[in-house]
């Protein structure tokens, strides 16, 4: 665990129960939000370290969701879920 992770917490991306719970495989998502399927593997197993928000957009469009559906903030000490 990083220094930063452990004084300022870290941000986790709920992709994959988004997905799931609206019935979309990766290859439909990486499709509809015109996404390489690397990329989306990389936010799907949160080893995202810099947020495009352009691609946030696009995931909260076709997911009809909210950003606050998709991220959640980790307080410091608490351990990330992989």
């Amino acid at each position: 665990m990083g220094d930063n992770m452990r004084h300022f917490g870290s941000i986790r991306i709920n992709l994959q129960p988004l997905m799931e719970s609206r019935g979309l495989s990766k290859n439909k998502l990486s499709q509809r939000a015109e996404m390489q399927r690397t990329q989306l593997n990389n936010y799907c197993n949160n080893r995202v370290t810099r947020l495009d928000t352009d691609v946030l957009a696009r995931l909260c469009t076709v997911l009809e969701c909210e950003i606050g559906d998709l991220l959640e903030f980790v307080p410091p000490g608490e351990t990330p879920r992989k």
